[in-house]
């Protein structure tokens, strides 16, 4: 089997003080990808750095919502000179965050818009963060031109799942499938088309059942795999197979760059 972890926070110091050990352990599970995810100045530099010195890691840039804050236009060309690195595969997660204050709707919105053109100006794939401001994100998205997106953590419901589908979009299922009580999210992931889903653990947040409480992992991704196969009624070896086809089909630059 061979699964990519399309999300995880390796460059979070605090929570993996010893990356070549998390990323051995996630290869010995089979996850052969390691997708780290920058939210800031400080993290995208530090994922990079990861991605350059294991050979399973790659990179994903951008500024999230709430450190909008600290956001200044000047640094787009950061991001730019970032997504030229080979090992750098899509702008993220950036979005809108109405769960925290940290930083005011406009604000965000113009750091998130600023990305967005960025994004399409590069060509560059889009990983969003969205939490309790899902319509707020898909009213601007369905006013922009059509771009390669990417829902991280995607927990709408079905009418929200229809209106990201409209727009050609991924989404990004992770630890919340195996929880008890969300019924409601595993009957929308069933009813999204196959060729949509990837998978992604979030690490260090949203560990998955059974290991639910403690810290995230990438190696845990092989329970949210077996969720979907369950979902999906078909083997996991299945299940990881077309997940991980759909990861490098939205990510360009990661499929050149494997080897499988």
């Amino acid at each position: 089997m061979y699964l990519i972890d399309t999300h995880c926070h390796l460059n979070d110091v605090e929570a993996f003080p010893n990356v070549d050990e998390v990323v051995r352990d996630a290869d010995d599970m089979d996850v052969k990808k390691l997708l780290v995810v920058g939210i800031d100045r400080e993290t995208n530099a530090k994922a990079i750095d990861l991605a350059e010195k294991h050979e399973t890691v790659y990179a994903i840039v951008g500024w999230h919502p709430n450190y909008a804050k600290t956001w200044d236009s000047k640094y787009l060309k950061n991001l730019e000179e970032y997504y030229n690195h080979p090992k750098v595969v899509a702008i993220g997660e950036i979005g809108l965050d109405y769960y925290w204050d940290y930083a005011t709707k406009e604000e965000q919105e113009k750091c998130f818009r600023d990305q967005l053109v960025l994004a399409r100006d590069i060509d560059a794939p889009v990983v969003f963060h969205c939490r309790e401001a899902l319509d707020a994100l898909l009213s601007l998205l369905e006013s922009e031109p059509i771009h390669p997106y990417l829902f991280h953590c995607f927990s709408g419901d079905a009418s929200d799942a229809n209106r990201a589908l409209n727009l050609g979009a991924y989404f990004g299922v992770d630890g919340p499938i195996t929880y008890k009580k969300n019924d409601d999210l595993r009957e929308v992931i069933k009813s999204l088309p196959k060729d949509r889903i990837v998978l992604e653990t979030d690490a260090p947040w949203l560990t998955p059942v059974p290991h639910r409480g403690k810290t995230n992992v990438p190696e845990y991704l092989v329970y949210i795999n077996r969720e979907l196969a369950k979902l999906w009624d078909c083997t996991e070896e299945e299940s990881g197979r077309i997940s991980t086809e759909n990861a490098l089909q939205f990510f360009p630059k990661l499929e050149s760059s494997v080897g499988r």
